[in-house]
């Protein structure tokens, strides 16, 4: 029923750019703030960037800060990441996430199944 679906991925040079999307459904988007991480083979997964559930507020990992762009469309149930000056470090596994906290300070999160993005020459 919930459903989080990553595309975009694919093969760029160093300093080529993509933009990663995350379709959305099955639970109200416009509640839950979306994250992107991001799993190298080898590495632990990190967060790349998140953004709140209206959209008015970002927060990005200072390994891509200036060069990524999180944004979401409520309307559509979409969240992006717009991957500019893209270098060879950020090949990885690129997953969205879904997640709302209450005050009591329960959690419910969504995972999307992940998208590649390999940057090479």
């Amino acid at each position: 029923q919930v459903q989080l679906v990553e595309s975009g991925g694919g093969l760029v040079q160093p300093g080529g750019s993509l933009r990663l999307s995350c379709a959305a459904a099955g639970f109200t988007f416009s509640t839950y703030a979306m994250s992107w991480y991001r799993q190298a083979p080898g590495k632990e997964r990190e967060l790349v960037a998140a953004i709140t559930s209206a959209g008015g507020s970002t927060n990005y990992a200072d390994s891509v800060k200036g060069r990524f762009t999180i944004s979401r469309d409520n309307a559509k149930n979409t969240v992006y990441l717009q991957m500019n000056s893209l270098k060879p470090e950020d090949t990885a596994v690129y997953y969205c996430n879904a997640l709302r906290t209450y005050l009591d300070l329960r959690k419910f999160d969504y995972w999307g199944q992940g998208t590649q993005v390999t940057v090479s020459s």
